[in-house]
């Protein structure tokens, strides 16, 4: 592949310098579906939205369309979303039940595993030569799940999903796992566009407290951001205890460690629940946001969780949904979802300033002086320290350490090593 730009002179993780290339290159967004979005294990859905034989849902990973199924016999199962004789998509619906899937095309007819059963003219046209075993629905190579969270990648030769999220899990753990029973997704997914490059969405969940005051005030003054129903965080400032965490492998979250809990609060009743389940010093963590890499972002403060799908070098499409712990009363359920709701989504006071932050980097940046200047890393450099208590490298709350270490994943993935020749767990 041709690149008008040198990958290893890109980033500069050490010094926090990024060449503003790797947010409008042509050829590198290219090279990112090749060697990221290929390679790398990425979100597709929720157990709770399969939660039946035949149930399915539609997903992506980079630009590939995926069907996400759980089989008749229960087991779930990702294929490419393309029919194996033109191309045609075999689903075209968000999400269903279904035995089989047929191309509208001409007729190809699929298993919900994805094996290849119905050929019409199999006999007349084909005389009965066609190698139906060889042509099922291309699979997804690995399938996994975390607590719930459903990953693939298109790499058979990927680690599993537990090394690739490392200590990730531990954190994600606050999320998914701080009840009996799990989380759940409840409602449905927002899905909008931003004409913006995903990097930024994902650096921006992954560890930026600097920009909320100032991106989010006008909202804040509308109405004051104290978290969802199910829990408090403190937004944009740097208090000491709290910190950003890089467990490595281009992870990260934005941490505070002694979450108070108003009596009888929805986390003040459940708290001896999440003590067994994840221990008393993580029970009393809140996570605001964060990122597992490349394009899976978590909210704690609305109980969102998201994808940044890529659709070109300054084009997204954001999925967005609300996740819950299944053993809520409905009625945290449903608080939740309005919190989400009003806040991030699509018409919340405080989405859209960061999707217009977004678009402006990337519109100023085709230019082609403004090309010639990098962008700065460099906040919180050298400030990071390792804790005995909590995994991964830990920098300032308000740093740019977490996304030095996005960064210096992506460089690292995007030069083409094997699995086996990066360093596995790297910190930010």
């Amino acid at each position: 592949m041709s690149l008008s730009v040198d990958v290893g002179n890109l980033v500069n993780a050490e010094r926090g310098s990024i060449d503003r290339a790797v947010f409008i290159d042509k050829g590198l967004y290219e090279l990112e579906l090749e060697r990221i979005f290929a390679r790398c294990w990425l979100y597709l859905a929720h157990e709770s939205q399969i939660p039946n034989p035949g149930d399915f849902v539609s997903a992506y990973i980079g630009e590939d369309p995926i069907l996400v199924v759980r089989d008749s016999r229960g087991k779930i199962g990702a294929f490419l979303n393309t029919c194996r004789h033109r191309g045609m998509r075999v689903c075209r619906a968000d999400q269903g039940n279904a035995a089989a899937f047929t191309c509208t095309y001409h007729g190809w007819t699929y298993g919900n595993d994805g094996k290849l059963v119905g050929v019409p003219g199999y006999k007349e046209y084909y005389y009965e030569e066609l190698d139906m075993e060889q042509w099922g629905l291309v699979p997804v190579a690995q399938v996994d799940s975390y607590k719930g969270l459903i990953f693939g990648t298109f790499d058979p030769t990927a680690p599993s999903l537990l090394e690739y999220l490392g200590d990730m899990a531990y954190y994600l753990d606050i999320f998914v796992d701080r009840r009996d029973g799990g989380s759940e997704i409840i409602g449905g997914v927002h899905k909008w566009i931003i004409p913006g490059n995903w990097k930024l969405a994902s650096e921006n969940f992954i560890g930026d407290s600097y920009h909320f005051p100032i991106t989010h005030a006008s909202s804040t003054k509308v109405r004051p951001f104290t978290g969802s129903a199910t829990g408090q965080t403190r937004i944009g400032r740097n208090d000491p205890k709290d910190f950003s965490a890089s467990p490595g492998n281009g992870h990260g979250m934005m941490m505070n460690p002694d979450r108070e809990d108003p009596p009888g609060s929805y986390l003040s009743e459940i708290l001896p629940e999440m003590e067994r389940h994840l221990g008393p010093a993580r029970a009393r963590l809140s996570a605001s946001a964060g990122t597992v890499f490349p394009n899976f972002s978590t909210l704690w403060g609305t109980s969102t969780i998201r994808v940044w799908h890529p659709r070109g070098p300054d084009k997204m499409e954001v999925w967005s949904w609300c996740i819950v712990d299944k053993a809520a009363p409905a009625e945290i359920k449903n608080d939740t979802r309005v919190q989400c709701l009003q806040t991030f989504s699509p018409g919340g006071i405080t989405e859209e300033a960061d999707g217009e932050n977004w678009s402006q980097v990337t519109a100023s940046t085709r230019g082609h002086v403004a090309r010639s200047y990098t962008f700065n890393y460099e906040m919180g450099l050298g400030h990071e320290r390792v804790s005995e208590e909590f995994p991964g490298w830990l920098g300032p709350r308000v740093s740019e350490h977490n996304q030095r270490g996005f960064y210096r994943r992506w460089a690292e993935v995007m030069s083409g090593k094997s699995w086996s020749g990066m360093l596995p767990g790297q910190p930010g």
